[in-house]
């Protein structure tokens, strides 16, 4: 088991993110802010998973899957 922390919802800080959405759908670089709406819309958790790429990918998935 990982004990990584992820980065998750306003706890991310990249201002763009390139993300992957509640499917599996690549939605692509967007806005932090739209990729944060995006993951409410749906009533889910924006997830950084990649906080090292440029730039940092992030998923649109439920935070129990994660933990």
């Amino acid at each position: 088991m990982s004990t990584e922390k992820f980065r998750m919802n306003k706890e991310i800080r990249a201002e763009e993110l390139r993300v992957i959405g509640a499917e599996g759908e690549n939605l692509g670089v967007i806005s932090f802010a739209e990729a944060y709406k995006a993951a409410q819309a749906v009533s889910l958790d924006l997830i950084e998973i990649s906080p090292n790429a440029m730039p940092p990918v992030a998923k649109i998935i439920d935070r129990k899957s994660v933990v």
